[in-house]
C-alpha cells in the first residue's frame, strides 16, 4: 500500500524581509504535520512580473502534490495574484497574514515622501493598488493582526484596527473564503502560536475552527 505523502506548504516573506523571517512559523507547521520550506523573492530590485514567474515555475513544477502556500503581507499578495492568474497549479490552499489586499494607505503615503518609491522598488505599484478581487479556483483565508504597533503607525492616517502597518479593512478581499482577526502585530503574525495554529487549521479543512467557513 502506498503511503500517503505529506501536504506541503510554501512560505513568502513580505516586503524587506527574507525567507528566515518565516521560520518561526515553519517550525509549528512542521510540527502539525506539513512539510515546510521557504522561498527567498527580491521584493524590491527587479521586476515584479519576473517574481511572479519564477513563484509560478517552481509551484507548477511541484506535480503530484498537494502544495499550500502562506504569504505573510506583501508574500501573501503575490501568492494570490498568481493562483488568481493561473489554472495549471497544483491543489492546495492559500493563507494570507497581514497582506493589504485591498492595498496600503502606508504605502500610498510613503510614495509621496522622497525616496518612498525607491524603498518599495517593484512593490510599489501592487502595494498601493491592492487586488481587485478573488475569483481563484483555490480556498483563500486571511489573518489580519489588530495590536497597533509598528512602523507603519508613523506615517499616519492607518484607520483603526490595525497592526501598526496595515489595516484589517485593507486586508479584506472580496471572493475570499474566511478571514479572521487576531490580537497581534505585524510582524507579531509571523512569531503567534495562535496564527500558526490557524494556518494549519484552514491548510487541512478549508475553514477556522469556530468561525465556519467566513467571518
Amino acid at each position: 500500500m502506498a503511503s500517503v505523502q505529506p501536504e506541503h506548504v510554501i512560505l513568502l516573506h513580505g516586503i524587506w524581509m527574507r525567507g528566515i523571517t518565516m521560520l518561526p512559523l515553519a517550525r509549528r507547521l512542521r510540527t502539525a504535520g506539513f512539510t515546510v520550506e521557504t522561498i527567498d523573492y527580491p521584493s524590491v530590485v527587479g521586476a515584479w512580473t519576473d517574481t511572479s514567474s519564477r513563484l509560478c515555475r517552481h509551484w507548477r513544477g511541484m506535480t503530484g502534490h498537494t502544495v499550500h502556500v502562506v504569504g505573510h503581507s506583501l508574500g501573501g499578495m503575490l501568492a494570490a495574484q498568481v493562483a488568481e492568474e493561473q489554472n495549471d497549479l497544483p491543489p492546495g490552499r492559500l493563507v494570507c497574514l497581514g497582506s493589504p489586499l485591498n492595498g496600503s494607505a502606508a504605502a500610498s503615503r510613503l510614495l509621496r515622501v522622497p525616496g518612498g518609491r525607491w524603498l518599495m522598488g517593484q512593490s510599489a505599484p501592487v502595494l498601493d493598488r491592492g487586488l481587485a478581487h478573488w475569483s481563484g479556483r483555490r480556498p483563500l483565508a486571511i489573518i489580519a493582526g489588530s495590536r497597533p504597533l509598528g512602523l507603519g503607525g508613523l506615517i499616519g492616517g492607518l484607520p483603526r484596527p490595525h497592526d501598526g502597518t496595515v489595516s484589517v479593512e485593507e486586508t479584506r478581499l472580496a471572493g475570499a473564503d474566511a478571514h479572521c482577526i487576531v490580537e497581534t502585530s505585524h510582524t507579531g503574525l509571523l512569531f503567534s502560536a495562535e496564527v500558526a495554529s490557524l494556518t494549519a487549521s484552514f491548510l487541512r479543512e478549508g475553514r477556522f475552527p469556530t468561525l465556519g467557513a467566513a467571518a
